[in-house]
């Protein structure tokens, strides 16, 4: 029964680990994206969203859209994106952001590098707290078993 102060602890910073790899990876690639200078007019394809929870849970929605653009070199590249503005419609041109090492990990979003760091800070920042709180919690049960034993 010990164990499972310990365990469930360690499984859920191992989760919000990943997701703050997740998201320093994804910021870094749209960082990147804008600071190669590369730019192309790409059409929008698709749009569509995706939905969770429900039930007893609040609904949360998420927009995405589907790009399409030619690189310089002739090469086509689609890529999907979420979180962009809900004015983009199937068949729009819109200007995307791409470094030429990795077309696929482009961009559709304006550059803000600014409140890019800033949303990936506070993002990292919140996931710090929870593994301190996670790291908190197994340090009380550890000295209450061992109080407990003595």
């Amino acid at each position: 029964m010990e164990a499972f102060f310990y365990v469930v602890p360690l499984l859920m910073i191992g989760l919000v680990s990943y997701a703050a790899v997740t998201v320093t990876r994804r910021a870094r690639d749209i960082s990147s994206a804008w600071s190669s200078g590369l730019t192309a007019q790409a059409r929008c394809l698709r749009t569509y969203t995706t939905t969770s929870g429900g039930g007893e849970t609040a609904v949360s929605t998420v927009l995405h859209h589907v790009y399409e653009f030619a690189t310089r070199e002739g090469r086509v590249v689609r890529f999907d994106e979420t979180g962009g503005p809900g004015t983009t419609i199937e068949g729009d041109v819109v200007t995307v952001h791409y470094a030429a090492d990795r077309p696929e990990r482009a961009t559709a979003k304006a550059p803000a590098p600014g409140k890019l760091a800033a949303g990936t800070g506070c993002l990292l920042a919140f996931f710090a707290v929870i593994i301190l709180i996670c790291l908190g919690f197994m340090a009380v049960a550890h000295a209450m078993f061992d109080a407990a034993a003595t």
